[in-house]
C-alpha cells in the first residue's frame, strides 16, 4: 500500500504555486541590500572573517537558488557590496529547489546542499566564512533593552527553537530517521 505523509498534496500545491510567481524587481532589490546591511553588521563583530575577506578583494561569489540570485564580492574592508554585473569566481547553487525541503533542513539544523563551481582558494574562505561567522543576536538585543532581559529572551528563543526541532524530528519525512 502506497501512503504519502499527511500534506504532501498540499505541499505540491505549494510548490507549484510558487513557481509561478515571480517578486516584483524593487523588492528582490531592496530585500538585497537590506541582506547585504545584515552580513556586513554580522561581519562588523568578526575581525577573523574580515581579515579573511580583505586576501580575497574583489573576488565575485555568486549564490542562486533556483530563479533567485545574488553576487556579492569582498570589498577592500573585509565586508561585502553588491555586484549584480560582475563575472562570479565562485558559484554556489542551493541544489534543494522547494522551500519546504530548506525548511526541512533549517529545523533538522542542517545546511542545504550545495554545487560549488569555481575558485578552490576562495570556495574553502567562504566554507570558513558559514561555518565560523554567527549572529549574536543577544548581544544586539542587549543594546536595546539591557543585558538580562536580552538574555531571557534569548532563553526563550532558543527553548522554542528546540522544541521546533524536537516536533520536526517526530513528522514524517522531516526528520533524521526518515534519511535512513
Amino acid at each position: 500500500m502506497n501512503m504519502q505523509p499527511p500534506f504532501s498534496g498540499f505541499a505540491e500545491g505549494l510548490a507549484k504555486l510558487g513557481a509561478g510567481l515571480k517578486a516584483p524587481d524593487w523588492l528582490v532589490d531592496e530585500t538585497q541590500h537590506r541582506l547585504v546591511l545584515f552580513l556586513n553588521h554580522v561581519l562588523m563583530q568578526e575581525p577573523e572573517a574580515q581579515a579573511r575577506l580583505m586576501r580575497q578583494q574583489g573576488r565575485v561569489v555568486k549564490l542562486q537558488w533556483g530563479r533567485f540570485w545574488m553576487q556579492l564580492a569582498a570589498t577592500p574592508a573585509g565586508l561585502c557590496e553588491r555586484v549584480p554585473a560582475a563575472e562570479p569566481d565562485l558559484l554556489l547553487t542551493v541544489t534543494d529547489t522547494t522551500p519546504l525541503g530548506l525548511l526541512k533542513d533549517a529545523l533538522r539544523g542542517d545546511k542545504p546542499g550545495v554545487r560549488i563551481e569555481g575558485d578552490v582558494q576562495f570556495a574553502a574562505e567562504v566554507s570558513w566564512l558559514i561555518d565560523h561567522v554567527r549572529w549574536d543576536a543577544e548581544e544586539d538585543l542587549s543594546r536595546l533593552i539591557g543585558d538580562a532581559p536580552a538574555h531571557s529572551l534569548a532563553g526563550v528563543g532558543r527553548a522554542m527553537a528546540q522544541a521546533l526541532r524536537q516536533l520536526a524530528a517526530r513528522l514524517p519525512g522531516v526528520g533524521k530517521a526518515a534519511h535512513s
